[in-house]
């Protein structure tokens, strides 16, 4: 197709680009060129990709009509490629933190993590009568244990208890694909025994936390949200985050819903049943993290483990009003994860606070295994949150076009959270333009596709599609169209972007956005036994979240109002590598101002709280 060849951009050096906000570099909207596609017509597209004779052609107009040819296949990128967003260590400086010994245990960094932490009464839970809407946190549960007013067992059968009726309602929740009642109480029975001896591991000893099912976590099989993914990849044991939790006492109790590999943002699965919204059922919770992002707001857990390759994490989060943190690339051990994305995908932590997020992270973060590839080892700090001296001068970069570039809701709603926090902190912020943002997301999804295929090949060749639900299998097809050209210039692009990220944090501590560019849509009757194909919400979606994944940096959602519809809104801030500490100063900071605003979830469960 030669003579078809679409012209490709010369890209001109980082140095001659303007960053500043009075820049003529031209904010490129999405324009995604794929219409909604559900039940027959997802088929019907499959059929037409894997076709010998229409496939070929297919894919060339996809990359055409999608400016994947004019940004990426035929580009001229100068920049060396940059295959990994491995980040040196760069001691921050940061405010109200403190250094935490390396070779402390996961229990010793949950207590550490524990004593940042402003310091709340030891009432009962019959002195909790709230004003407003508040979800039960890990302290919450570990005073109730101490105090010897509920017991681990008792939670854990009032958890499954729940779990049962969710998915006996009229839309059933599909919170998860796998969960082992006889584990569970075997887990809540030898945690009730040591608070009984008076020995709790930890703050986490007897707290149910979940995991999404990208995750390796005994005794269940990790199927990646397929229906066959776990007959060729047995698990064998804990992932290094799941036995970190494990090693804290925390009760493990199943395997949450996903979208099928991580495919779409939608987290609609047909295998398993969509995991709905606990703020309205009728729509999506957000993925591919959506079981552990409904478990969280349905109050089951506060928290949840997921993994975070395009906003897979903060997405949800977003969507499902909870917290979404997603760290630095290499701060959490990927080993006993799905190898799907390798160079883009993160462990990352759902939770209904900012508090609950930083006691997660703080027991599985850490040293990196030795087989791992990694710079140095990088310091670890905690957030002082119980310092009485707020941080100050914080400069918050604003690219005010990509800012605005959502809904009306959601540019008011996130306006005036920033606004608010200015005024509260005396901080400022600072009108910066990042220059080719449709451009990285084209090439994150050249490169999370190419890893994906790749890491599939060998079980495609032997297995073939047809245990895939449809919308996974046109995914999956669209992946493996991508070629070496277009990966090295993915990655060179990636190099291309660092150093305009870079360029931006000279100028500010942090980048804040919306979280997602939408509130929650309906979930199609069609999507039920097919999945979706959504391109057009999924962009919108996924606007805000690239950078995150694909240079590796962190990033957090918080829950800032609510749209007209009662869905929820994030803010999301983007920080520096390794500058976890000042995104949950911020994050916590933000979360004070709103959590008076925070409503109940239409579907909630109080599993702690009620009689």
């Amino acid at each position: 197709m030669g003579l078809l060849r679409a012209a490709g951009v010369v890209y001109k050096p980082v140095e001659q680009l303007d960053l500043g906000p009075d820049s003529n570099e031209i904010y490129v909207e999405a324009d995604i060129k794929a219409p909604r596609m559900g039940g027959l017509l997802a088929k019907i597209f499959a059929w037409i990709l894997e076709s010998r004779i229409f496939g070929a052609l297919a894919f060339y107009i996809l990359k055409r009509l999608n400016r994947v040819h004019k940004f990426i296949s035929n580009a001229t990128v100068e920049e060396p490629p940059m295959f990994v967003p491995l980040h040196p260590y760069v001691d921050l400086d940061e405010q109200e933190v403190i250094e935490i010994d390396s070779d402390a245990s996961p229990a010793e960094r949950v207590q550490q993590a524990m004593n940042c932490l402003p310091l709340t009464a030891e009432n009962s839970l019959d002195a909790f009568k709230f004003s407003c809407f508040r979800r039960w946190t890990i302290a919450d549960y570990s005073r109730a244990y101490r105090n010897g007013e509920i017991t681990p067992l008792k939670i854990a059968e009032r958890f499954i208890d729940a779990v049962h009726e969710s998915s006996s309602r009229p839309l059933s929740i599909a919170f998860f694909i796998n969960y082992d009642a006889e584990d569970i109480l075997r887990q809540a029975t030898e945690s009730t025994l040591r608070y009984e001896r008076g020995a709790p591991i930890s703050a986490l000893d007897g707290v149910p936390i979940a995991v999404k099912d990208e995750i390796d976590c005994s005794p269940y099989p990790t199927t990646g949200g397929t229906k066959w993914l776990h007959k060729v990849r047995p698990c064998t044991g804990d992932a290094c985050c799941v036995a970190r939790l494990r090693s804290c006492g925390a009760i493990l109790v199943g395997k949450t819903n996903m979208h099928e590999l991580g495919a779409t943002p939608s987290g609609i699965n047909p295998h398993y049943g969509p995991p709905r919204n606990p703020y309205d059922p009728s729509r999506i919770s957000g993925g591919s993290s959506s079981g552990s992002a409904a478990v969280v707001c349905a109050g089951l857990c506060p928290a949840a483990l997921g993994v975070d390759g395009g906003g897979s994490v903060r997405m949800p989060a977003s969507l499902s009003g909870v917290v979404g943190f997603k760290p630095t690339f290499g701060r959490i051990p990927h080993s006993g994860v799905l190898p799907l994305n390798w160079t883009v995908g993160m462990v990352g932590v759902l939770a209904g606070t900012l508090e609950d997020a930083f006691i997660v992270y703080a027991a599985i973060s850490g040293h990196l295994p030795s087989h791992e590839p990694t710079t140095l080892p990088p310091k670890i700090h905690f957030p002082l949150l119980n310092s009485t001296n707020p941080i100050s001068n914080i400069k918050l970069a604003i690219y005010g076009e990509w800012f605005n570039d959502c809904n009306e809701e959601i540019r008011l709603c996130c306006s005036n959270a920033v606004q608010l926090l200015c005024e509260r902190y005396n901080w400022k912020t600072v009108e910066v333009t990042i220059p080719e943002l449709e451009v990285m997301r084209l090439a994150h999804y050249v490169t999370i596709g190419s890893e994906c295929s790749t890491a599939l090949s060998s079980h495609l060749e032997n297995l073939g599609r047809s245990e895939f639900g449809w919308d996974a299998r046109v995914v999956v097809d669209i992946y493996g169209a991508f070629n070496s050209n277009e990966y090295i210039k993915a990655q060179k692009l990636r190099y291309r972007h660092m150093q305009i990220h870079n360029k931006i944090f000279a100028k500010a501590d942090v980048i804040v956005t919306p979280t997602t560019g939408m509130t929650a849509y309906s979930i199609s009757k069609n999507a039920l036994t097919t999945g979706e194909l959504d391109y057009v919400n999924g962009g919108t979606i996924i606007r805000y979240q690239i950078a995150g994944n694909f240079l590796g940096l962190p990033a957090i959602t918080v829950p800032v109002g609510y749209d007209k519809a009662g869905l929820p809104i994030g803010l999301q801030f983007i920080g520096k590598p390794w500058s976890e500490p000042t995104l949950m100063h911020l994050a916590f900071a933000m979360q004070a101002l709103c959590i008076t605003d925070y409503r109940k979830p239409k579907v909630f469960y109080d599993i702690l709280g009620k009689k």
